[in-house]
């Protein structure tokens, strides 16, 4: 029964509340904060567990009216009502008894790279990234670029950037996979449509501390840069390549002028790269888990159609199509896309969860 699983959440937030009006936890500051977190985080579910008995408690008043003919009518309209709003206070309280991604609350490096489709590839990863990068000055989240690659007709082979902001991970972790734009290239003079693909990497950005590498295992290269940088391209060894021996791992930074900058650039994405190979490992062992996803770690996947004749995009693991593609690149409409996908999500682990 809901009620149980509550009790339990209910006690822990009373027992904190006692345990924050002690002496002994108030001449603690380090203790203090953390018990002082914890009774936060369990605010939501303790609000909600009381206005879930509250309204138990009215539907069994409104029943015991029933009964009385003056009264039965208004009562059974109320009853209705009552029942209506409980639904949705158990739907609320399911989603917060789910378990929590401990990345949900991360800022990404995301990796976008061109794929089958030549020139036309290319150009649509720029497309891509700009759309998110409008995405995230709407939500009012930060992008630094990290490393990019352009091609010479326009767009990038390859862009890698860091988003920092609020719940970043927790909106854009579904955006992994393959993503398949099908349109007439501007040079293409009988109009015909043209498919092309690119790749999309979302990592959760984590800490020095959390990934320990061995400088044993690295292969550090440095080199001349090539392509747009500067006056500094080819005239210096400031480019870097860090290659990962165990894993096979490699990472190439060269959009600053100094050497030791694109090599902290390049150690950032290759511990985000590290860090999330250990997730997807341990996604395939956990079976359960795996099957309530989304896709967000699929990387061969294909995900969403872009297509601009008929100016639509299908995202193709919820069976989601909008005639809306302009406006969604534009950044204003993503939330189209992106809480569906949440919203099936956390479907598939409430029903995983058995609540």
């Amino acid at each position: 029964m809901l009620s149980d699983k509550l009790t339990p959440f209910i006690n822990r937030y009373n027992e904190l509340g006692d345990m924050l009006s002690s002496p002994d936890i108030t001449s603690d500051i380090k203790r203090m904060t953390a018990l002082s977190k914890e009774r936060s985080s369990l605010e939501d579910i303790v609000d909600k567990a009381k206005e879930y008995k509250s309204v138990i408690a009215q539907i069994s008043d409104t029943k015991e009216i029933l009964y009385d003919s003056e009264m039965a009518e208004m009562a059974k309209e109320e009853l209705k009502e009552l029942e209506a709003r409980l639904h949705i206070i158990e739907e609320g309280i399911k989603l917060l008894l789910l378990p929590k991604d401990p990345n949900d609350d991360r800022n990404i490096i995301v990796e976008l790279r061109a794929g089958a489709g030549g020139d036309e590839a290319a150009i649509f990863v720029g497309n891509l990234f700009e759309a998110y990068t409008r995405y995230a000055d709407l939500k009012g989240w930060k992008v630094e670029l990290l490393s990019t690659s352009p091609s010479d007709a326009g767009g990038y082979k390859e862009v890698i950037a860091l988003i920092r902001g609020d719940q970043v991970y927790s909106r854009l972790k579904y955006e992994g996979g393959t993503h398949r734009v099908q349109r007439v290239p501007a040079t293409e003079s009988q109009g015909r449509v043209h498919t092309s693909a690119i790749t999309v990497a979302v990592m959760p950005e984590v800490e020095d501390v959390e990934v320990q590498i061995n400088e044993n295992d690295l292969k550090i290269d440095v080199m001349r840069s090539s392509g747009c940088g500067g006056q500094s391209v080819n005239t210096t060894d400031s480019a870097v390549r860090i290659t990962h021996l165990p894993t096979g791992l490699v990472v190439t930074n060269q959009d600053q002028k100094s050497q030791h900058k694109n090599k902290e650039k390049a150690m950032k994405v290759l511990k985000a790269r590290l860090y999330d190979l250990e997730m997807q490992e341990a996604l395939a062992k956990d079976s359960a888990n795996r099957s309530a996803q989304v896709g967000t770690g699929d990387r061969s996947g294909r995900i969403r159609t872009y297509n601009y004749p008929q100016n639509r995009i299908s995202d193709h693991r919820i069976g989601l199509t909008l005639y809306r593609l302009a406006e969604i690149m534009q950044g204003g409409l993503m939330d189209e896309i992106v809480e569906p996908l949440i919203a099936n999500h956390q479907s598939r682990i409430v029903e995983a969860a058995g609540l």
